[in-house]
């Protein structure tokens, strides 16, 4: 820090504390609790702007559901860890806060550092790796450049939130040991080298205690230890208790207006249950990232200049290739030979209709998607591609999308129109404030989506809804359906609140041909709801074809194509926000698609768009296996790129692939009596897989470029690793250069090698490149249980340079004292 960022820095705190001075107690207690969905109530007097926060991390909603203001939709957290380059993290940060800025955002509520216990985890698309060090530098360098926009984040979600099961009341109990090497860890790095303005508490326990009301893993650790002097926010509804809360260090209650904060917390200071120095504590946290962010008048911003504009659809482009991951190319089959008179079969239902994005708190609108069919036809000569469904992951009703132009009409109880908003598809999901101009809750009795659909295929259609309530459907001006959606047996509250998906109405319709759709919903009364909100949606499902025919056509297209190219894909009903996976598998036919294609056509390249593992189990008969993770809206473009040579497949694994899903090592996500026992301890991802001897089908750190490397020397000592490498093939191309460590005899229970370092490089051909890659001291050290504190473990390692965990190239040996 230099001295005028200090002299900045004491303004700010100056600045602060006036602006603390002149507030009573009641206003104070309000500016701990939301205002609304998204915000912090502005106090004019002491010049103070209202905080405005959005949902990300792969862009900025901003503080409405709805595509009238889209957003840049960069690759999921998994593609951009996969790129295992902190800068470029960093980049992608930077872009997001211009998009925040953009749009009146002053916090991002990101990153989501959780790691990636076990591959069940439904929201693990949404966390960075199985590895806390990777987790923790490719977070720091998201935070650094999010930050570097004068734009806050909330590092989530601390802590032990790993899985979505009952994650609400779910109990993490996690021995100190782990707790701290492993689920902490990333945390802790991100506080150390990127310093975040802000945290954002679990809704879980962790070993008995909520983490809203946590004062250990707060106070002590977070702000004690670590030195953390940021903004701490709750999870959205994870608030339970007045003076718990405040006791425990969480800041800010949200969302608003009611809350266990505001004029509950004022009381709870004058009836002797919360001394005012914890209120203080927390309104001085909020000003001082209202000061961070450039919201409080008299304080100097912590960038006062914005960084150079970024383009976004092109980052977003970068990001996708340099996160996909081949982790199969035999006998050189991928880049594809795009020479004139060479055909390519597209196959697969997720090539026409992509999903570029998780789904839950994650979904933004972006201008436009490009789906691997839109950038494979772009990329191609005329008559060189050919398309066939060959087979549709979906099997039931989604929102009502591709053909569809929909509004959202607002009406009273006259029937009179109060307003009316555009939907980017059929679902509405409008929370707090977030209503068309004109409608209130107060006066909304009815709302109505309507508008125009025009089929791509002819056939029978399907028509559903999901949501609570009394609904009446209606299709070319012909009522099908009223009646009244009950609740399920849903286990999160968020996906009991959206219902099940439920069809409807069967109609026979014809492509091309427009048809009116309209799906007329009753408002109840939420007079008596703390944060009211309507979430309910139009479901459509095209017709339904039997799907051996569908196998059959693609198989004829792959048979007379020099390639077949063949996009699988997961479901938003399968992995997204609010429950856990309940295996591995691909949906509906997909496998057998695949199966069938590569039996005939020996070329066949398998595009895997997931955002987590999955399992391949005809990854040995295929040419190529290439994971493209949820790639962004750039991702057809970026995936015609890497699959015709224009750029490389930059990505390495974040997390092991099993083979099977009994091959996954922690399968354990539904708590026991409210307990969710880690009792695998340190061994999670490539740690257990090497202690219990499974080999998985792709190792952590795996992933194959476009060109060779051969690696020449390796200098260790204990403060950092000398990596030189050459590339040995006939394509630029980037390496990353991975250093594990490996005990020789160890004293205490480790695991047998892990990841203390890494780098990206990059070079032309016959080019050499040498890298240092420090190692920091904690690389040596362990938790101990009984001191209650870090311990150097001494004595002989062996250091690994490596291109995956298990494909170590050269070695050394290091003492260490």
């Amino acid at each position: 820090m230099t001295d005028a960022d200090q002299v900045r820095d004491q303004i700010r705190d100056d600045a602060v504390e006036a602006a603390l001075g002149k507030l009573d107690l009641d206003t104070k207690t309000l500016l701990l609790a939301g205002q609304d969905m998204w915000s912090l109530p502005a106090i004019p007097a002491i010049g103070l702007k209202s905080l405005v926060m959005s949902d990300g991390p792969i862009g900025v909603r901003g503080v409405r559901w709805t595509a009238d203001d889209p957003s840049v939709a960069l690759p999921s957290p998994t593609s951009l860890a996969a790129a295992w380059d902190p800068q470029l993290a960093r980049r992608a940060g930077r872009l997001l806060a211009q998009e925040a800025r953009r749009k009146g955002v002053h916090v991002l509520l990101a990153p989501t550092v959780n790691l990636h216990r076990s591959p069940l985890g439904g929201r693990h698309f949404e966390c960075y790796s199985e590895d806390p060090h990777l987790t923790g530098a490719i977070g720091s360098g998201y935070v650094s450049g999010v930050q570097d926009g004068g734009v806050g984040t909330t590092v989530k979600h601390f802590v032990g939130n790993d899985a979505e099961t009952d994650r609400f009341t779910v109990d993490s109990v996690i021995a100190p040991r782990p707790l701290r090497e492993l689920y902490l860890a990333p945390f802790e790095a991100i506080v150390a080298n990127a310093h975040p303005w802000g945290i954002m508490t679990a809704y879980n326990q962790v070993n008995g205690t909520t983490m809203t009301e946590h004062q250990y893993l707060v106070n002590e650790v977070l702000r004690g230890e670590w030195g953390f002097d940021g903004c701490n926010v709750s999870d959205w509804m994870a608030a339970r208790s007045t003076a718990g809360d405040i006791r425990g260090g969480m800041d800010v209650a949200m969302p608003g207006p009611t809350t266990v904060y505001g004029p509950a917390l004022a009381e709870a200071v004058r009836a002797g249950e919360v001394p005012e120095s914890a209120v203080d504590d927390a309104v001085r946290n909020v000003l001082r990232l209202a000061a961070r962010v450039g919201a409080l008048e008299g304080a100097p911003a912590a960038v006062e200049t914005a960084p150079a504009p970024i383009d976004g659809q092109a980052l977003a482009r970068e990001l996708a290739a340099r996160g996909a991951v081949l982790v199969r190319n035999e006998d050189g089959a991928l880049p594809l030979d795009a020479s004139a008179g060479r055909t390519v079969a597209l196959l697969g239902a997720a090539a026409r209709d992509a999903r570029v994005l998780g789904g839950g708190s994650a979904t933004v609108f972006p201008e436009r998607i490009v789906s691997p069919l839109d950038g494979l036809a772009a990329a191609l000569p005329a008559g060189a591609l050919t398309y066939a469904v060959g087979a549709d992951p979906s099997e039931e009703p989604t929102p009502a999308d591709k053909g569809f132009e929909l509004v959202a009409v607002c009406r009273d109880a006259s029937g009179a129109v109060l307003g009316e908003g555009g939907l980017p598809t059929g679902q509405v999901q409008w929370i707090g404030d977030d209503l068309p101009a004109g409608a209130t809750y107060e006066t909304m009795a009815s709302i109505e989506v309507r508008g125009r659909f025009v089929p791509r295929e002819s056939g029978e259609h399907v028509f559903g809804t999901r949501g609570l309530g009394a609904f009446s459907l209606a299709v070319d001006g012909r009522h099908l359906w009223s009646g009244v959606q009950e609740m399920g047996d849903e286990a999160d509250p968020f996906e009991a609140f959206f219902g099940a998906p439920s069809e409807r109405a069967r109609v026979t319709l014809a492509e091309g041909e427009p048809v009116e759709v309209s799906l007329t919903y009753q408002v109840p009364d939420m007079t008596a709801l703390p944060l009211r909100a309507v979430m309910f949606s139009l479901l459509h499902l095209g017709p339904r074809r039997d799907p051996d025919e569908l196998i059959a056509e693609a198989v004829e297209a792959a048979r007379s194509a020099d390639t077949a190219v063949v996009v699988v894909a997961t479901t938003e009903r399968v992995e997204s926000e609010g429950f856990d996976r309940a295996d591995l598998a691909l949906p509906g036919r997909q496998d057998d698609l695949v199966r069938a294609v590569a039996a005939v056509n020996p070329n066949t390249v398998v595009v895997v768009n997931a955002g987590s593992p999955v399992e391949l189990p005809w990854r040995e008969d295929v040419a190529a296996v290439l994971l493209t993770w949820f790639p962004g809206q750039e991702g057809g473009a970026a995936l015609a790129d890497v699959l015709l040579g224009e750029a490389e497949p930059g990505g390495r694994l974040p997390t092991t692939w099993p083979a099977r899903f009994e091959d996954a090592p922690v399968t354990e996500v539904v708590p026991t009596d409210g307990r969710l026992e880690y009792g695998e301890g340190l061994f999670i991802g490539y740690r257990a897989y090497e202690k219990h001897g499974v080999v998985p089908a792709y190792p952590f750190g795996h992933g194959l470029g476009y060109t060779d490397w051969a690696y020449e020397s390796l200098e260790a000592t204990a403060d950092a690793v000398r990596v030189r490498v050459t590339n040995t093939g006939t394509r630029p191309g980037r390496e990353v250069v991975q250093v594990y460590l490996a005990p020789a005899d160890d004293a205490v229970e480790r695991p047998a090698s892990w990841l203390a370092g890494f780098a990206s490089v990059a070079a032309g051909p016959g080019e050499s490149v040498e890298t240092e890659i420090p190692l920091t001291a904690r690389a040596f050290e362990i938790w101990d249980e009984e001191a209650r504190g870090w311990r150097r473990i001494g004595g002989t390692y062996e250091v690994r340079a490596s291109r995956a965990h298990g494909d170590t190239r050269l070695t050394a040996t290091l003492d260490i004292a």
